[in-house]
């Protein structure tokens, strides 16, 4: 009963009721699929159809995600000052264009046009976040991004499934065309549909553009701090898992237990969105770390290690959800674009500090060890974040506390 009149469903159901809202999450979930099924195809081609190894395929992969964490901020921009339509429109014919010719480019013209591709990848988790501060009332945004990340989750539980498939059953050639012809179907659908990214409010006032100092403060800095370290984490603990399901001899469970955590982490963004309290950012962090800790004793077994990894997945999405929500309430509406890639770009270079990071570790120690370093160096970020929230807060009482009057002898 207790949890019943904490834990509601009806928050969700009074989003989907809010016009124009479902059809633009739903056409940019779809969106993230091809995406995010993009970069377990192109390993499997670079690895398969050009005969390379799978260090030259990580290579392709950080030259696209290194482009995306580039061009996120300027595409951003553009949508600040020019609207979504010609970014949808910039973005389709160029991920249709490189998608459709990928299968028949070599690995180094292929790996010379990966950078850009990645810049102009369309970007629909920043559209997402930005219709919903557009659409959705302020108190009711919790509610809208935790869902937005459930969506997240399914796509990718579906994106590399369908990617494996058609590679396998077909060829991966026959999947990077797929994925090119659905990019430029759905940019086609997303520029038709054109959600807003103003609200009715904020479209009727003049834009002026602020100047940085006004809204790149302590706090905004400090929730991207803490949106890289959560995504340091979970890469390093899904590095962690797979190594240590290697290690005791369960290679083959690895399926399961990735599903397990993609499974915790669309719960708990569930139930993140329908309780009527919430925890802050760095706190969700903080205790998303703190999870992860003692996850490195259950590796004997992947049952063992399925159960252990269920707590700090649920924190997952919560997590991510309450970025969104800092950043979003830390920005003026005439740069949240710009804001929103920001955001994009912190979480990449979490991912791509992560995975080196964890790897030297499990490199040289057991793989229980891999869980140790990416707690830790979450922990780190964690620190850097809330010293920059505490900062911002001492700077702001000294501003708005009154000077007392000298006193004369």
């Amino acid at each position: 009963m207790r949890f019943r009149r904490h834990v509601s469903l009806q928050p969700y159901l009074q989003l989907l009721r809010i016009p124009a809202l479902p059809t633009s999450l739903l056409l940019l979930l779809l969106s993230r699929v091809p995406i995010i099924a993009s970069g377990i195809t192109l390993t499997l081609h670079v690895v398969s159809e050009l005969g390379r190894g799978y260090g030259a395929a990580g290579l392709a992969g950080t030259a696209t995600m290194l482009g995306t964490a580039l061009g996120a901020p300027v595409l951003g921009r553009m949508i600040d000052h020019h609207g979504l339509r010609p970014v949808v429109a910039l973005c389709g014919v160029a991920s249709c264009g490189y998608w459709l010719s990928t299968p028949h480019l070599s690995y180094e013209v292929l790996l010379l046009a990966a950078l850009p591709a990645g810049a102009l990848v369309t970007p629909a988790g920043s559209i997402s976040r930005q219709v919903i501060a557009a659409l959705v009332p302020a108190d009711h945004r919790r509610v809208a991004f935790s869902l937005d990340q459930v969506g997240i989750e399914l796509a990718y539980m579906g994106g590399p499934i369908l990617a494996i498939l058609v590679s396998t059953q077909y060829s991966t050639s026959a999947a990077l065309t797929g994925i090119g012809v659905v990019n430029g179907v759905l940019a086609l659908a997303l520029w038709y549909r054109n959600p807003p990214v103003r609200s009715t409010e904020e479209s009727t006032v003049p834009t002026q553009r602020p100047e940085a100092r006004s809204w790149v403060t302590g706090r905004f800095i400090a929730a991207l701090s803490v949106a890289m370290g959560a995504t340091f984490v979970l890469i390093g603990v899904e590095l962690a898992t797979i190594a240590s399901l290697r290690a005791s001899g369960d290679v083959t469970w690895t399926g399961v237990v990735i599903a397990v955590m993609g499974v915790a982490s669309l719960i708990g963004g569930l139930i993140y969105g329908a309780t009527r309290r919430s925890l802050s950012q760095l706190a969700l962090m903080t205790l998303l770390t703190l999870l992860t800790l003692p996850v490195g004793l259950a590796t004997q077994t992947w049952w063992l290690l399925a159960l252990a990894v269920i707590p700090l997945n649920t924190l997952c999405a919560p997590t991510l959800a309450a970025t969104a929500e800092t950043v979003i309430g830390a920005v003026p509406h005439t740069v949240r674009g710009f804001a929103m890639g920001l955001q994009d770009s912190a979480t990449r270079l979490g991912f791509a500090l992560g995975s080196p990071f964890v790897g030297f570790v499990l490199d040289r120690a057991e793989p229980g060890w891999g869980f140790v370093a990416a707690a830790v160096g979450g922990l780190g970020f964690a620190a850097v974040g809330a010293a920059l929230s505490l900062g911002g807060r001492r700077r702001k009482s000294h501003r708005t506390t009154p000077t007392s009057p000298a006193t004369t002898g």
